[in-house]
């Protein structure tokens, strides 16, 4: 389960990481038509929906930052949670996580 724990982590910060490539990419004023570009766009996309219109600001660079930033940061801290109860889990089945197992003799 430890293994588990790790690939989430893993897979938590990578989604974290391709929303926050996203941002800079888009305040950056990166040409979408680049393939490079309108890859990272098109995985942000489906990402960030839930959070999309989060807050309604005037400047649009800094709406997409502030809610793809929200993304990430969500994203990061579930994946992290999950991660941690997982490795908590396998750590109590062991005996080893708030103390040795205890048995009656």
């Amino acid at each position: 389960m430890l293994l588990l724990a790790r690939m989430v982590k893993l897979a938590a910060t990578l989604v974290a990481g391709v929303i926050v490539v996203g941002i800079l990419l888009h305040v950056l004023g990166a040409n979408a038509s680049n393939g490079a570009v309108s890859l990272v766009y098109d995985i942000c996309r489906p990402l960030v929906a839930p959070f999309k219109d989060l807050f309604n600001l005037d400047n649009a660079k800094v709406q997409i930052a502030v809610n793809w930033g929200i993304a990430a940061a969500i994203y990061a801290l579930a994946g992290a949670l999950i991660a941690r109860l997982l490795a908590g889990a396998a750590l109590a089945g062991r005996g080893g996580f708030f103390g040795r197992r205890r048995t009656v003799a």
